[in-house]
C-alpha cells in the first residue's frame, strides 16, 4: 500500500504521491513535463507547451457552466532540492520518500516538494473530477520558479485565455494573498590571491549546522540563524587575535533559502592550537546562549583535518571576512502599509569557492516597493565594491500590487466564511510569487493566491499539514463552483 493512500482528500494525495516519484529540480523539468503531458493524453485533455517549457492543460466546463468565466489554476513544476548532509540522495534521479508523522506529511531527509507539488496535485485532481461544477479550466504549470522565474518571464500574451487566476503556491491555510514583494539578486565574484601553507602549522575544519533555515521570503523575519554569518563572525574575530589563515569557505546553497550550514578549513600555528580551541569553545557557548530560543539545534564543531595546499593571502582573507561581516542580512524595513508584514529584506544566501582563487557570493533582496528593492540591492553592492569585487544584479521580478476590490477575492472570502464559519485573513506576502509577472503580460487578470499550510519550505524540515490540505481542497472546489 502506498504511504499516502489513506489520507483525505483522495485523489489529491494520490496524485501528490505520484508527483513525489518524478524528479523535478529547477531547470531540469523534463521528467515532470513529460509526466503531465502523458497524464493529459491518458485523460483525453487538451495540452500544449510553449518555448520555455510551460504547460497548459485545458478542461471543458461542467455541463451547464459553459458560459462561466474561464479560470486558470496555476502552479510551478520545479521544487527546491535540499537535503541533510548525512542523507545520500540524487535529486536528478531518486524519488522523494514521503512519510506521515503526527498529522503532517514530510520527506525522509530531503525537501518534500509540497511547494508546489501539492498545488500540481490539486490541478490534476480537478482535471479528472467528474462531479465538481466548474466553468472552463486552464491549468498552467510553469518552469523554474524557484531559481529564476524563467517560465513566468517567458510567458507570452495569448498562451492563456482565462480572466481569473488562482495561484496555488501559498503556504498558510486560512490566509488569502492579494499581493507580493518584488525581488532581485545581487551576485558577487571575488578574486582572491593564494599562497602555500607554512610549516609548523595545523589544520582545523570548523562547521556550523543544525539551523532551521527556511524560505528567505516567508521566514526572514523569524530571527533564524544564518550559518554564513555565524561562522564568519568567529573567523573575523579570530583573525584579529591569532595568525589564522583561511583555506576555504562554503556556506548556504539556494538564493531563496536562509543558509542552514557552513564550513571552513583554517590553518594555525601549532603553538597556538590550545588557545585557539579555547576561543572557539567560548564563542560556541556565546552562540548557544544567543540562539537558545530560536535555534536550539545549533551545532558548532571543530575537528582536525588534512592540511590544505594553499591558503588565502592576508589582504584577500581580510577582504572576504570583512565583506561578509558587513553584508546586511535580514529585515531592513517593516511595512507601513500592511501591519506585521516585512517591507524590505536581504538574504546572504551562499558563499562558494568556484575555483581556488575565485569566490562566488549570492544574495537576494525583496521589497513591496520597487524603489526600496533597488536601494537594498545597492546597499549590498556598496559593501563588496569596497573589496573591489565584481558585482552584478539579476533582472529581478516585479511585485504584485494588491487589489482589495477583486471580484474573485470577494468570492473566496464568502466561500471561506460559509465553509468554516470564520473570516480568512487577507494580506500580502513578502515572498515572491509569479503573479506580478503574469500581470505584465495579462493586465486584465483577477487573481488571488492560497494553499494549505506548509512549514519549513526550502529545507529538509519541509512538511505539509494534512488537515489544512483537506480544507484547501474544499475551499478551492467551492470557489470554482461559485465563479459564474
Amino acid at each position: 500500500m502506498k504511504t499516502l493512500e489513506r489520507l483525505n482528500p483522495q485523489p489529491l494525495f494520490h496524485y501528490f504521491e505520484e508527483i513525489c516519484q518524478v524528479p523535478r529540480p529547477s531547470k531540469k523539468e523534463e521528467k515532470i513535463r513529460r509526466f503531465l503531458l502523458e497524464f493529459a493524453s491518458k485523460n483525453n485533455l487538451a495540452a500544449r507547451t510553449d518555448e520555455a517549457g510551460n504547460v497548459i492543460i485545458s478542461k471543458p466546463a461542467f455541463p451547464g457552466r459553459e458560459k462561466s468565466p474561464t479560470v486558470i489554476l496555476q502552479t510551478h513544476m520545479d521544487m527546491v532540492c535540499e537535503k541533510n548532509n548525512d542523507k545520500v540522495f540524487d535529486f536528478d534521479n531518486d524519488p522523494i520518500e514521503p512519510l506521515v508523522i503526527d498529522g503532517w506529511v514530510k520527506a525522509n531527509g530531503t525537501t518534500l516538494g509540497a511547494d508546489c507539488g501539492i498545488g500540481i496535485a490539486a490541478q490534476m485532481a480537478m482535471l479528472t473530477s467528474t462531479e465538481i461544477k466548474h466553468g472552463p479550466l486552464e491549468c498552467l504549470f510553469t518552469v523554474d520558479e524557484e531559481t529564476g522565474l524563467t517560465g513566468a518571464f517567458a510567458l507570452q500574451p495569448g498562451f492563456m485565455k482565462g480572466s481569473v487566476l488562482l495561484n496555488l503556491d501559498s503556504e498558510d491555510e486560512g490566509e488569502i494573498f492579494i499581493g507580493c514583494a518584488g525581488g532581485i539578486d545581487t551576485l558577487i565574484t571575488m578574486a582572491v590571491k593564494i599562497k602555500p601553507v607554512q610549516k609548523d602549522t595545523t589544520a582545523r575544519k570548523i562547521s556550523v549546522s543544525g539551523l532551521t533555515g527556511g524560505h528567505s521570503g516567508d521566514d526572514i523575519h523569524k530571527n533564524r540563524g544564518n550559518a554564513i554569518k555565524i561562522l564568519n563572525r568567529f573567523l573575523w574575530n579570530a583573525s584579529r587575535e591569532f595568525p589564522m589563515e583561511l583555506a576555504n569557505f562554503t556556506g548556504g546553497n539556494l538564493r531563496n533559502a536562509i543558509a542552514r550550514e557552513a564550513s571552513t578549513v583554517v590553518v594555525i600555528p601549532k603553538n597556538q592550537k590550545k588557545i585557539f580551541l579555547e576561543a572557539f569553545e567560548k564563542f560556541s557557548q556565546q552562540m548557544r546562549v544567543e540562539y537558545m530560543i530560536n535555534e536550539p539545534g545549533l551545532k558548532l564543531k571543530i575537528e582536525k583535518t588534512t592540511h590544505p595546499e594553499f591558503v588565502l593571502t592576508a589582504p584577500s582573507q581580510n577582504n572576504l571576512l570583512s565583506s561578509l561581516y558587513a553584508c546586511p542580512h535580514g529585515v531592513l524595513e517593516m511595512s507601513s502599509r500592511m501591519e506585521g508584514m516585512v517591507e524590505t529584506s536581504t538574504n546572504l544566501a551562499s558563499v562558494k569557492f568556484v575555483e581556488k582563487d575565485t569566490i562566488r557570493i549570492t544574495t537576494s533582496q525583496r521589497s513591496e516597493l520597487e524603489s526600496r528593492k533597488y536601494y537594498a540591492a545597492e546597499m549590498v553592492r556598496s559593501v563588496f565594491k569596497l573589496a573591489k569585487a565584481g558585482i552584478s544584479h539579476s533582472d529581478g521580478y516585479p511585485g504584485w500590487t494588491p487589489n482589495p476590490e477583486s471580484k474573485v477575492l470577494k468570492i473566496a472570502i464568502d466561500s471561506y466564511k460559509q465553509l468554516f464559519k470564520t473570516n480568512p485573513k487577507v494580506r500580502s506576502i513578502h515572498a515572491g510569487l509569479e503573479c506580478g509577472l503574469f500581470l505584465e503580460k495579462y493586465p486584465h487578470l483577477d487573481m488571488i493566491s492560497f494553499g494549505p499550510t506548509i512549514k519549513g519550505a526550502h529545507s529538509p524540515d519541509e512538511r505539509l499539514n494534512i488537515e489544512t490540505t483537506e480544507k484547501f481542497w474544499k475551499h478551492l472546489t467551492d470557489i470554482l463552483e461559485n465563479i459564474k
